[in-house]
Order: C-alpha cells, then structure tokens, then sequence
C-alpha cells in the first residue's frame, strides 16, 4: 500500500495526490525540529556575550556549548525516533509503546532479522516530509520562508552531527585546555555545528546558502584560530577563498533554479526538475553550476587543495570539519536536490557523467597523494577527500542510498581517527604529527588509542564486517550495476590505495621502533630550516612552551614526560566513535538479507511522491563482494610489508634519489601535482599581478594626479591671491590711503604758521568764495 503522510508548509504535495492518502501524525520532535539548530545558535551568543565573565561557573563558555549540543541531541534522538515510527506506521510496528520503547524496537529490528513483510522487494511507500515554513519577508510578490524539512536525509544528518559535535566538544576540553582563546574557540564550534544543522534543516534554497555561509565563515575561524602562526593564518584564508570560488556557483545555480521553478522551495524545486517541462539544457547547466559549489565546499578535484590545509587548526576541529559538517555539505546538497542532477546529467543512462567522473577523479588523486605524506593528520585529511570522492561518485552513477549511508558510517570512524591521531599528538608525540620523526612503537604504550584507531582503520578500508565495508562496497557495486563499469574499476583501484596508505600510517605510528618525541626525545625548536636536530628530553621544552604561552603549553605536570594514555576526556569520546565504527553498518547490511536494510526504508524516498526519481537497486553478491576484500586484504599485505622493509630495514631507502623516474614521480606527488603551485604562483599571479599593476597606475596616474593637480592648483591660486590681491589690491588700496593723507597733510602743514594775520586772510577768502557760489546759486534757480 502506498501512503501519503500529512505535511505543513507552503511546499505542495500535488505530486502525492495520485497515490492512497494516509493521514500520519507528525509528532512534536519533527514540528519542532527547527529548534534543534536554534539552540547551539543562542548557546554561541551566550557564550561570546557571557563565558568569559562566569569563569569557571560555566567552564569559561565550554559547558554552554556542551549542553546545547548535548539537547540538540536529545531532540534528534526525538526525531529518529519519530520518523521511524512514521515510517513503519504502515504495519502495527511502534503501536502501544512509549518513545524508549520505539527506540528500542527500532534499534533492535535494524540489528536482528524479522519475518518478511507483505509486498514486492524494493516497493516503497511515499512517506512525505514533515515541512514547517514561516514567513520570513517579502519582496514584491516573492515570499522568503524560514523553517524545516523534515524527512530521511535530514533526520540522519541531524542525528550524526549533533552526537559527533557533542563528543567533539567533550574531546576539546581537555585537548584545548588553557588555551589563549579558550572561549572563542567553544563559541565558534558551538555555531559551526549550528550552522550545519541549520543547512540540512533547510526548507528553501534560501535557508541552505545561510547555513552554508554560516559553516564557511566558523571554518576561517577555526582553521585560523592560532593565527599566530603564518601557516595557519594562510590555511584560514586559502579556505576562505577557495571555497568561495566555488560558493559563487551556489549563488548562480540557486538564481536558476527560482527562475526555473518560480519558488525557492526545496520540494518544489525538486517536483519542477522531474516534470522537465523546460527541457534538460536549463537543467544541465543549473547542474554544472551547483556542481561547482560542491567542488569547493567538498574538497573534490581541482579544488580539494584547502582540505589538507585546513589541517592547521585544533584537531577537534579536523575532526568535526572532516567527518559530519561542512566537507560533507557538498554532497548533501547533490542528495537534497537529486532530481536535478538525475535529470541536468541523465544519471540513469549510464556511461559517463560530471558528477561521477569528479568523484572518480578525486579518489585517484587523493589515494595517491595520502601514500608520500609524513603528517598523519595530512594522511586522514587526503583520505577524507577520497572517501568524499566516493559518495560523489556513488551519487552520480545512481548509488543513492549507499552514498548516503557512507556519510552516515564514514562520521564515526574518520572522526575516531581524527580524535585518534589528536590523543597521539596530545600524549605521545609533544604535539607532533609527523609519523617518521615523533612516533612509532606506540600500540603498548596507548592500548585505548591504538584499539580504537586499528577499529576505524579497518572500517575505512572496507574490511567486514565492520562498518565501512557495508557502504562503501555497495557504491562499487552499484556503479557497475547502473552502467559505470570504468567507475566500478576506479573505485576497486581507490580501495587498494586507502588499504596501502592506511596500512603504512598504522606501521609508522604504532609498530616499529619508537623515534623522537615517542622515544622521550624532542627535536630543538630553534633548529633552522631542516639542519640535523638535537634530541633532547622533552621536559625542558615543556617549561619553555609554558614560560612563552604557546598555544600548545603543557597542560600541568609531567602530561608530557612520555608516551602515555590520554585521559578519559579523550579516550571515551574516542571508545563510543569505534562502537559507532563497528555497529553502524548493520543498519543497512545488504550481504545479511534485504530484512537488515532498515537504512534503506527509512532515508531513501519514494518516487511515488513526484519529487525522488525512481533508483534501481543492486543486488548484493558475496561473489562481487569477495574481489574488494580478496584487493584491500593484498593492500594491507602490500603497505605493511612494505614500510617494513623501507622504514625498519632500509630496503629501497634512497631510491628516489638515485632513479630518476622515481624521483619525478615523488616529487610530482609530494608537490600535490603542482596544483598549489599553478594556483598561487600562475593563476593568482596571473590575475592578482596585472590588477595590482593597474591598481597602481591608477593610484599614480590618475589618483595621485588629481590630488597632486589639485594642490599644484591651489598653489598656484595661493601665489596668484598673495601677488595680485592681497599685495596689489588690499594692501595697494591701504597703503595708498595712507600716502595720500601723508601727502595732504604735508601740503597743509604750511598753512600751519601761527601767523594772525595769514589765518584772517584765509578766513576772508573762504568767506569770499562762499559768497560767490550763494550768488551764482541764487541766479541759477
């Protein structure tokens, strides 16, 4: 039976209409799922506006961001549980139990096999999402809402980035302990995980570049949070703007798409791509332009160069930046808005396409490249963009609901390994992350560690039955199953590199002889660009980085003596990721029966509705299964046996300087393929040069010309006034005045005798003309 949940919002649900209709009630967690990135939203105000002032009362911010983390959870936790029940409220599953109960039954069904239910193997009923839109503004006729969308996807994103934001944000308390910017650092991971939220919650296109804006300004924040550091402050920004390269296709493609589907809604935009009543050219190229954000924001080929750069901040933040929030917003957005690629790329045809022939490009380069690094954090970053690199590909040869899963179990094992090489790096190697020099030997010495790390390395190169292997071998199989053998093959190939560098990054780190730090040894801070170091014990430069501030400053004691175990504050973040790692498979475990494919019924969306187009799915053979295991199994043999004869017996040692063919081909990968190199020294040269030069001519020419003419002017002006007016004509006139009183009173002064006599004839002759001009006056008239 096919049904049609109730949904509220302004998105229509024509598209349902044609199918039996169902009324199912919501329930208050999916009403109320935009309070879940509401609230670590507040919690970043409070803690910027008040986390300094209450100390210690609120752990300087911390608590704040913990707890609204912590409830964000809790609600998400509400939301699974009532979306499962929706789901399953087709059968008499759920009915008569209280949420616990839900849960608990849900939980249990999607790890132990049921009894058949009625209906075709792959028949989905058309559950619509739970939308809740408000009016935001309005502009002419256009109104913008805020609100959420409410289905499968979301609720598994929510679900995944509030657990893992919440163990992150445990994790750094410790990890980040005395830190300069303490609060700044809580108050910025605290709105990052908001802004995420906040994006996947997304009712319209609108919401989602918020959210998405919102996780690429934290990330500057975090990637750069010791700015200090010119590497870091230059990590933060090449970020910054390499995302924003692609950021503008986001701008470009949502404008399309409102002009193309009159709305900003999601479910609209969706139900307007499938109907193709525009035809596929504006839905190509809408494609291509969203495909453009995707590149950037999830470090797929050409623009992956930031991701391992963004190495340079707190590795809480590698971790949570790389395993659930914004690396993976890129292909959240694909799945969100999957009619449109469907349509724009015609997925269903097979053969070849932009999205999987990105995707596949990506896993090669970033598998090759993670094999020549030293920094361990470097190795997990390159593999994230290979594992990245797979759900793109999975997503572009019609892998939906195996893509989407590998979002969901990839969280779990790449933040473990994250958290894992931070607990190294924090307790072992004075934080250090360079595998040849500061580690090896470490397995006895950090048992915790080492199990949880050797637990999510397996789950990430595909090995069952953990949980790698039960996403990652069904996007293989599915892309030759939908017509992409040559991306079948690629992604065979990339499950060698990941098992090989993985293989030598567990050897260099935890077996073989321990070396520098590892062994109680630091090399000398103050050594100059790569001269020979000194090894000293690492106490003396423990009381140094404290005497000077570093951001790394011993955390009190003897925390650095040796290698040791991290506290619990590290340690149990990192045991509940590894169960996480193990267990999270089995909610979609294809080689154990379609009964375990809970994930399956629960994220993917009908066709039914008129908004998801209608996917073909594989079926799984442990035939097919065998080769990845029989090639990732032969990686392993490969990349261990291999750095064993390099590393310890110095097997090959210094053949890249003695074959010229392997020299090329180190340097080529350890140089990124020169793609740093074409950016920065040809690209932004090329455009940033001729614009400064322009910009400098203008200043000279034109800038400096106008005010330089305009002071020779008023020179001029000046001289003009002082010469013509003010000496000529002001002091012309005064000066003037007085010579001719002078002159006047020198011709009177004669008059001036003291003579009677002279006087009285004066006086008679005055008299005299007066009376002859009365009488001429007189006559006149």
């Amino acid at each position: 039976m096919l049904l049609a949940a109730e949904s509220t919002g302004e998105a229509g649900h024509s598209a349902a209409e044609a199918v039996t209709e169902v009324v199912l009630k919501s329930g208050w967690f999916l009403d109320h799922a935009y309070i879940i990135p509401v609230i670590p939203a507040i919690a970043f105000v409070l803690i910027m506006l008040f986390g300094k002032r209450l100390g210690r009362v609120v752990g300087h911010g911390a608590y704040i961001g913990i707890a609204s983390m912590a409830a964000s959870f809790v609600l998400s936790v509400g939301c699974v549980v009532q979306w499962i029940q929706r789901v399953n409220s087709g059968s008499a599953e759920g009915e008569g139990h209280s949420a616990l109960g839900r849960l608990a039954g849900a939980v249990g069904r999607s790890l132990v096999p049921m009894a058949e239910e009625g209906g075709e193997a792959h028949a989905k009923a058309f559950i619509a999402p739970v939308i809740k839109s408000f009016a935001w503004w309005q502009s002419g006729g256009t109104t913008f809402g805020i609100g959420s969308h409410a289905d499968g996807l979301a609720i598994m994103l929510i679900f995944v980035v509030t657990f893992i934001s919440t163990l992150v944000q445990i994790y750094s308390l410790e990890y980040v302990r005395g830190d300069r910017r303490f609060t700044h650092f809580f108050g910025a991971l605290t709105l990052f995980s908001a802004g995420m939220l906040a994006m996947v919650l997304a009712e319209n296109t609108i919401q989602l570049i918020l959210g998405w804006e919102i996780m690429g300004l934290c990330s500057f924040m975090l990637i750069g949070h010791w700015w200090e550091e010119r590497a870091n402050s230059e990590a933060a920004l090449k970020a910054f703007w390499t995302v924003r390269v692609g950021d503008v296709g986001l701008l470009i493609g949502v404008t399309m798409l409102y002009f193309g589907a009159d709305s900003f809604s999601i479910e609209k935009i969706n139900a307007w791509a499938l109907t193709n009543e525009t035809g596929t050219r504006i839905v190509f190229w809408t494609a291509m332009a969203l495909l453009c954000a995707v590149i950037g924001k999830s470090g797929q080929f050409p623009l992956h160069t930031w991701l391992p750069d963004a190495m340079a901040g707190p590795t809480p933040v590698s971790s949570l930046l790389h395993s659930s929030t914004m690396v993976v917003a890129g292909v959240f957005l694909v799945a969100r808005l999957y009619p449109v690629f469907w349509i724009g790329f015609s997925i269903p045809d097979g053969g070849i396409n932009p999205l999987v022939l990105i995707g596949g490009i990506t896993i090669l380069i970033s598998g090759l490249l993670a094999l020549v690094q030293v920094d361990i954090k470097k190795v997990l970053a390159y593999s994230t963009v290979g594992q990245l690199g797979y759900m793109i590909m999975g997503l572009g040869a019609g892998a939906w609901t195996p893509a989407v899963f590998h979002i969901f179990t990839h969280a779990f094992f790449k933040a473990c390994l994250f958290l894992g090489a931070g607990s190294i790096s924090h307790s072992a190697s004075h934080h250090s992350f360079d595998m040849k020099k500061d580690m090896g030997g470490l397995w006895n010495k950090m048992p915790k560690t080492f199990g949880t790390f050797l637990v999510s390395t397996i789950a990430l190169i595909g090995l069952p039955p953990l949980a790698g292997f039960f996403s990652k071998d069904e996007i293989i199989d599915y892309a030759g199953h939908n017509g992409y053998e040559a991306f079948m093959v690629i992604g065979l190939v990339g499950a060698f590199l990941t098992a090989a560098y993985m293989s030598r990054t567990m050897y260099l780190t935890f077996f073989g002889a321990p070396r520098g730090a590892s062994a109680g040894l630091h090399a000398d801070p103050h050594d100059a660009h790569g001269a020979a170091p000194t090894m000293e014990p690492i106490e003396e430069y423990e009381a140094e980085d404290a005497a000077h501030g570093h951001p790394h400053a011993a955390h009190g004691g003897d925390a650095h003596a040796g290698p040791h175990e991290s506290p619990g504050l590290i340690t149990v973040p990192l045991l509940l990721l590894a169960v996480g790692a193990v267990f999270a498979g089995y909610l979609n475990a294809a080689p154990l029966g379609e009964k375990w494919m809970r994930f399956e019924k629960w994220a993917e969306p009908s066709a039914e509705g008129g908004t998801f187009p209608q996917l073909s799915h594989a079926e799984f053979l442990w035939s097919k299964a065998a080769i990845s295991i029989v090639i990732v199994l032969a990686a392993v043999v490969v990349g261990l046996g291999l750095s064993k004869l390099v590393y310890e017996r110095k097997f090959l040692y210094g053949l890249t300087r003695r074959n010229p063919v392997a020299g090329f081909v180190y340097r080529f990968l350890w140089n990124k393929y020169y793609l740093d190199w074409l950016y920065e020294r040809v690209i932004a040269r090329g455009v940033a040069y001729p614009i400064s030069k322009v910009a400098y001519w203008i200043n000279q020419h034109l800038l400096d010309g106008v005010v330089n003419g305009a002071g020779k002017f008023s020179a001029g002006s000046g001289r003009w006034v002082y010469k013509w007016i003010d000496q000529r004509g002001v002091d012309g006139i005064v000066n003037g005045s007085g010579l001719t009183a002078k002159g006047a009173g020198g011709a009177l002064r004669g008059t001036e005798s003291g003579r009677i006599q002279q006087y009285a004839s004066l006086l008679f002759g005055a008299a005299a003309i007066a009376a002859i001009a009365l009488v001429l006056y007189v006559q006149a008239k």
